[in-house]
């Protein structure tokens, strides 16, 4: 009596715990945070340089700023009246530390602060401004003002600050290149733009949180707006927030499209192969179990999933649908109905696994990659590929005992196949040529070949780097390329360090290397700077003789400064600034800007730099290498040594899992000949990857080398199966229209994603596609025939 498949007990068994398996990982995914920032790419454990950028990428100030434009419109009065509306509401939603946009009205308050502290806030309260010749120079200064625009700024404080320390404060705190006021508002100097700078509450990292101030900005613009018709002007934004959440929303977007696309052209492949929409459906489903399976899997190991890893998902459709192919062409034909699945697990099965066993060897190298980026790839790959081949192995024996019934178009692929494995060995010795030139472009080209940079695996438009360039331009911002932060284990040392880093940048400014820069020291001095200044303040008698000798014979007589006399006698009183003094104003946020709380413990300043026409980063280093707090960090170099430190190690780690895959293939197959026959095409394949990359000019990067580890993934199942065919001396159709389909629909999925616009998803789609077909080809290329068997060529339909 004929077979009937697995009992309805044990079939019944093992799709509840499919099943059981899938809706577990869909719920682990469920709760899943998902993010997009590059910081990902970066080193686990950084060195101290590192660290530094690290912290600023991920929290710093760069990475919570908005940089906002109203550009348009019917006039600039209008451009005014909407930044002031959307300023204002933008303040009163709790969502940002700071919003400027050249309105000064909240800085009334912080204005009569600072002149209430001038005398412990201005740099230029030393001993000798207080001498004869010190009170006679400065009051000699703004005197001076009197006639000019100044004047009237001046005038109404002379009598209570003759010295001006109130105007040096205010011009200290002036950005060295500020945007032009137009109508009581920012804004651009060459285009119709009103301009607005923000930094959000939320950190740098909550892309969630980012995403919610960006729909708040384009809401309350919505709102200012209102009623303007035609004549409404546009909202412009950039900066690191609108990066980081356009990268993660267009992954997400491009990944989904990629599935769907991928998987209605893989779907119609299918079903031209197996003329069955069950088979269809059945072809699937290691699939979808594969990217819940490695999602799920990153999510538990690392607590987040990065966008890129969600996009890598896509790349995983290649292979694992592979597996089902396997089984649903090569089980059919049992001669006993009901145990087709039996014979493909005895005959076919150990092959597979092999060929998933070097997968997860290559893979493996990756997990344990000092970049939380790359391992989280690692991760999912291997946790998908396990998920989707035990799916293949055990689950669909249920659903299909026998295979794929319908023959559709696998007839012709078996004859193609066929073709191939009879004509290639004759090309052998072209494609050794051929890799010979490969090699010789490769090593000739050598470490210029792999000139791509972090920059490449970003999503962003050139388009949004463009607007993002105007904007900072227009609001005179400070440049971002060299960091020069200040670190030490309390805010009082911190602050102390910044003071002597800023006499340093004091010296550059006067050489021109610098335009000017931004320091927290001038809202927030040191406790021990603060006493200094008023510790030089001399006593009312003393004063009073001091101006009169000073204003002997001069257009102010001392008679009218009695007011400047009880201002410094009621200043020698006064207790040091804190911290906690301004953090609930306008300086409050600027001061949180620039001094923070280390994630490791401890203390940093950043003192954010306008480099000037005869700027030098090397000088400024050498400038500030004597002051142990201070690091100077040039950002681009920084990038590059990282990006150069991550293609290293990632390299290592590739090579490493190549070792790896070749022991276990030399373990499992046991035969010299044979290990040589399956790894000559796998490392053929590469270096022809890699030569025609080499002669198209193309930058490599980190995700072409991941592609790289892909071929070999694929090819290692192509080269194991040719050798199967090899050893037994049998080519049958199935085995042989299964190697021709998986491979087919590996290069298509591969081939839709090398068009995708995520360029990370694109650099892997350009070396798989080319890659895993070179593989099959070359497989069949270097197939050694027995002269023991009757020949294989026999064998193979004609």
């Amino acid at each position: 009596m004929a077979a009937a498949g697995p009992s309805r007990s044990r079939r019944a068994l093992v799709l509840l715990i499919w099943l059981a398996s899938v809706l577990a990982g869909v719920a682990v995914i469920s709760r899943t945070h998902f993010s997009a920032d590059l910081s990902a790419f970066l080193p686990a454990s950084p060195d101290p340089h590192q660290r530094v950028l690290i912290e600023q990428l991920q929290a710093g100030v760069a990475s919570r700023t908005l940089l906002i434009g109203v550009e348009g419109g019917k006039d600039a009065a209008q451009r005014a009246d909407v930044s002031r509306a959307l300023g204002k509401a933008m303040r009163a939603s709790g969502l940002f530390d700071q919003v400027q946009n050249g309105d000064t009205s909240e800085w009334e308050a912080s204005g009569t602060f600072v002149f209430d502290h001038r005398y412990q806030l201005s740099p230029e309260v030393t001993p000798d401004r207080f001498t004869v010749e010190g009170l006679r120079n400065a009051i000699d200064d703004t005197l001076s003002l009197l006639g000019t625009p100044a004047g009237n700024l001046v005038k109404p404080l002379l009598e209570r600050d003759p010295t001006g320390e109130t105007r040096r404060i205010a011009e200290g705190l002036l950005p060295a290149t500020s945007p032009r006021t137009d109508h009581g508002v920012w804004a651009s100097r060459d285009a119709p733009r009103a301009m607005l700078l923000a930094g959000t509450r939320a950190s740098g990292g909550d892309l969630d949180a980012q995403a919610v101030v960006i729909a708040r900005v384009e809401s309350e613009f919505a709102k200012a707006t209102q009623g303007l018709g035609a004549n409404a002007p546009k909202l412009l934004m950039s900066g690191a927030p609108v990066f980081s959440v356009t990268s993660r929303d267009q992954i997400k977007r491009e990944a989904l499209h990629l599935a769907v696309i991928g998987g209605i052209v893989m779907s119609g492949l299918l079903m031209l192969a197996f003329a069955s929409p069950r088979a269809l459906v059945i072809a699937l489903l290691p699939v979808a179990t594969g990217v819940v399976g490695g999602t799920a899997a990153v999510s538990l190991v690392f607590g987040h999933v990065h966008g890129m890893t969600m996009g890598f998902g896509s790349t995983l459709i290649g292979e694992t649908v592979d597996y089902a192919i396997y089984y649903l062409i090569q089980a059919r034909g049992a001669s006993v109905p009901g145990t087709g699945w039996q014979r493909w697990r005895d005959l076919n099965w150990p092959t597979v696994r092999l060929g998933l066993l070097t997968s997860v060897c290559g893979f493996a190298a990756l997990v344990f990659s000092g970049f939380p980026g790359l391992a989280q790839l690692g991760v999912f790959s291997i946790a998908g590929l396990i998920a989707a081949a035990m799916a293949t192995r055990h689950g669909l024996p249920m659903l299909a005992p026998d295979g794929a019934s319908g023959m559709g178009m696998r007839h012709l692929m078996a004859r193609a196949a066929g073709a191939i494995a009879r004509t290639l060995p004759k090309l052998r010795w072209g494609f050794v040529a051929l890799g010979i030139v490969a090699a010789v472009l490769v090593a000739w080209q050598g470490s210029d070949l792999w000139r791509a940079r972090l920059s490449s695996m970003s999503p962003i438009k050139q388009e949004m780097s463009d607007l993002d360039a105007r904007l900072r331009d227009d609001i005179g911002a400070s440049d971002a390329s060299t960091l020069v932060v200040v670190q030490a284990g309390d805010q009082q040392a911190v602050l102390r360090a910044t003071e002597a880093a800023s006499a340093r940048l004091d010296a550059l400014i006067e050489g021109g290397e610098l335009l000017g820069f931004e320091t927290v020291t001038r809202m927030l001095p040191s406790i021990q700077a603060q006493q200094d200044r008023i510790a030089s303040l001399p006593d009312a008698t003393t004063l009073r003789t001091r101006l009169a000798e000073a204003t002997a014979g001069g257009p102010l007589p001392a008679a009218r400064l009695a007011p400047f006399i009880a201002e410094i006698d009621k200043a020698r009183t006064l207790k040091p600034i804190t911290r906690a003094n301004l953090i609930d104003g306008p300086l409050g946020a600027v001061v949180n800007a620039m001094l923070y709380e280390r994630p490791g413990g401890g203390w940093a300043a950043l003192i954010p730099l306008h480099p000037g026409p005869k700027f030098d980063a090397v000088r400024l280093a050498a400038a500030l290498s004597t002051l142990p707090e201070v690091q100077v960090v040039d950002v681009g170099n920084e990038l590059n040594s990282l990006y150069a430190h991550y293609l290293h190690e990632a390299f290592v780690q590739v090579m490493v899992g190549a070792l790896a895959v070749v022991v276990l293939l030399g373990v499992y197959l046991r035969s010299g000949r044979r290990l040589l026959a399956v790894c000559e095409p796998l490392a053929l394949a590469v270096l022809l990857t890699l030569g025609g990359m080499a002669a198209l000019h193309v930058a490599l990067g980190i995700l072409h080398l991941v592609g790289l580890l892909l071929i070999v993934a694929v090819g290692s199942n192509y080269a194991l199966f040719f050798d199967q065919l090899q050893e037994t001396g049998t080519a049958d159709e199935d085995t042989l229209a299964s190697l021709m389909l998986a491979n087919l629909t590996t290069v298509v999925s591969f081939g839709l994603i090398a068009i995708s616009d995520i360029p990370a998803l694109s650099a892997i789609g350009r070396v798989v596609a080319p890659g895993a077909l070179l593989a099959l080809l070359l497989s069949a290329a270097f197939m050694h025939r027995k002269k023991t068997v009757a020949g294989v060529g026999s064998k193979i339909p004609p």
